[in-house]
């Protein structure tokens, strides 16, 4: 069954009244027949392109050219809103911010490389200045899995100063004047084994920060469909404003003829003038209307233009926008289960809190971790390379008393006869070893002899003895979980309930067009009749214009059932979560969620 509002009116000819009643009864028989096979079926709102005529009407409307109007269809209203709607876009945002709090998240784990050249000089009163370098470089890297931490290291030091020499050496060289160079390449490696082992803070963030980022998105999408369904609302708005405006505008046409044809009558003495006075009563009162509902055209105009329209300084402001599409009422079969369905698997206010349930189950985890002793393994592994500068490898002779034992050796063979006297015989020291001779050349070839391994391997224990704090929030975390099931029953209802008022809305929407086409065909019928007795000067002005009232009231009840049945339809959708899928939009996600 297809209902179609016919908008077209005919004027009664100046000096005929029976045209006039002609005109009115032919609109009833340009509709179509009413059915009597009513079904419990529910609607569905078709938008095929209509006939109708929807030409703005001249009357004026401060700020919009009725002489420039902007055709458009419902689809395209629909798609403007997707790209321009202000709302959408400030979703849209908020998803792009949520994505760089996830990518900024994951950057904890980008290596970590430093470098640190330090140039030292050191000195004391009376004693000769020491320099030293140090050349030293790391990588730091945490480790995902197991949230482990690994340090690479490369550490070289040039050193004069004789307690940083015992301490590169491990007291393993005596100090000299000539430098030291120690070249130091490892790892250090952490892994805790209990506390912090399947899951950390960062990971936690981490795994937050991406249920958080589909909750934006699922924000995101529910600003589509509630958009796409404030555009249909507004626009079956606006064709009802339009309908009613022309509705009013013919109305006002009528009364004007009434008052030619009685001032014809009274010219030729045939009424008398107070007639007159009560047609033109009549016709300020429709004109007042008709400036009502023009008013309401622009308040329509202006809602749909803020949807659709991205900038406020836009020419399409000024422009008035002409419906293409009129509401079409085609029933198909109603099943409330299907709809239900549809509403909890594609509900987003559902599915935030579904998110909202696996971020708690997240916490959970956490704590119930963070409860546990904390055991770390901590492990160190190098290769060390030490050279010593400016020596020789040669032998070489020197006394065996020197400075204050020879002072004292002098002495004492003072006291001896010449045979007797103590000597003081040349000892043969060995030279540098030549693997120890060189600078950072020599240090970092050393690295790799078989005696230059060093490792160490550890374990760290550490646990409070109450550990309070952390069973505080594992139990703050399960009585949130408790809040968060009952939110989610909650909204389970309030999705049921508007699933089952929008499904019940769509049948009765649907039942009154056709009552409504029932009233507008009997007002016609009694216009008709009303019209014959007054031209037989049976009835009087007064009912006649009652029934042209009636019959407008009841075209303008006919055209706000069908749009409401549009309207109706378009809940449902809201109601379902189903409008990508009734209009077969695929909406362009701002990030791409994996």
């Amino acid at each position: 069954m297809t209902l179609r509002r016919q908008t077209r009116f005919s004027l009664i000819p100046a000096v005929f009244g029976v045209v006039a009643l002609s005109s009115v009864v032919g609109l009833a028989q340009d509709r179509p027949a009413p059915t009597t096979d009513v079904a419990a079926t529910a609607g569905y709102i078709s938008t095929d392109r209509s006939t109708d005529n929807y030409s703005p009407s001249t009357t004026s409307r401060i700020g919009v050219q009725t002489a420039s109007p902007l055709p458009m269809s419902l689809d395209e209203a629909i798609k403007r809103a997707l790209a321009n709607n202000n709302d959408i876009e400030v979703s849209r945002t908020d998803v792009r911010i949520a994505d760089t709090t996830v990518r900024g998240l994951r950057g904890l784990y980008d290596p970590v490389f430093t470098f640190q050249p330090t140039f030292s000089h050191s000195s004391s009163t009376g004693q000769q200045g020491t320099n030293d370098v140090r050349l030293n470089g790391n990588i730091n890297q945490r480790i995902k899995p197991g949230g482990g931490t690994i340090q690479g290291f490369f550490n070289n030091t040039r050193t004069e100063n004789a307690f940083a020499q015992a301490q590169v050496t491990s007291g393993g060289l005596s100090s000299s004047s000539s430098a030291i160079y120690s070249s130091q390449l490892g790892f250090n490696f952490t892994q805790p084994l209990l506390r912090n082992f399947g899951i950390d803070s960062t990971r936690r963030q981490i795994k937050i920060a991406k249920k958080q980022l589909q909750q934006s998105d699922s924000d995101f999408q529910l600003q589509a469909t509630n958009t796409i369904t404030s555009v249909q609302q507004a626009y079956w708005d606006l064709v009802l404003a339009l309908r009613n405006q022309q509705n009013q505008k013919a109305n006002v046409e009528l009364a004007r003829e009434n008052l030619r044809q009685i001032t014809a009558k009274i010219d030729a003495g045939a009424a008398a003038p107070l007639e007159k006075a009560e047609v033109e009563t009549e016709l300020a009162n429709r004109e007042g209307d008709l400036l009502l509902a023009t008013q309401q055209v622009s308040v329509s105009e202006n809602t749909l233009k803020k949807l659709v329209i991205r900038d406020a300084l836009a020419p399409e402001w000024a422009q008035a926008i002409v419906p293409t599409d009129s509401p079409k009422v085609v029933p198909l079969p109603s099943d409330l289960n299907a709809a239900i369905n549809d509403a909890f698997d594609n509900r987003f206010e559902l599915r935030r809190l579904k998110l909202q349930r696996d971020i708690n189950d997240l916490d959970i985890r956490y704590f119930k971790n963070q409860a546990k002793p904390q055991i770390d393994l901590s492990t160190t592994f190098s290769l060390d390379g030490i050279a010593r500068g400016n020596v020789s490898t040669a032998n070489s002779l020197i006394p065996q008393f020197t400075g204050n034992d020879e002072i004292l050796r002098q002495k004492l063979n003072t006291l001896f006869a010449p045979g007797s006297q103590l000597p003081n015989p040349l000892v043969t020291v060995p030279g540098s070893p030549p693997y120890f001779v060189g600078g950072f050349n020599r240090s970092m070839g050393n690295m790799f002899r078989s005696d230059a391994p060093n490792y160490s391997i550890g374990v760290t224990f550490s646990f409070p003895f109450f550990n309070r704090t952390a069973k505080a929030n594992l139990a703050g975390a399960k009585i949130t979980g408790e809040r968060i099931a009952a939110q989610t029953r909650a909204q389970e209802e309030t999705v049921l309930t508007d699933v089952r008022n929008a499904v019940q809305a769509v049948e009765t929407a649907r039942l009154r067009v056709d009552t409504a086409r029932r009233a507008r065909q009997s007002a016609e019928t009694q216009l008709a009749g009303e019209r014959k007795l007054y031209d037989a000067g049976r009835s009087t002005t007064f009912l006649l214009f009652q029934r042209e009232n009636a019959l407008l009231a009841a075209q303008n009840a006919e055209i706000r059932a069908e749009t409401d049945y549009a309207k109706a339809v378009a809940d449902r959708e809201r109601a379902t979560a189903t409008s990508f899928r009734e209009h077969n939009i695929t909406i362009d996600r701002p990030v791409d969620i994996k």
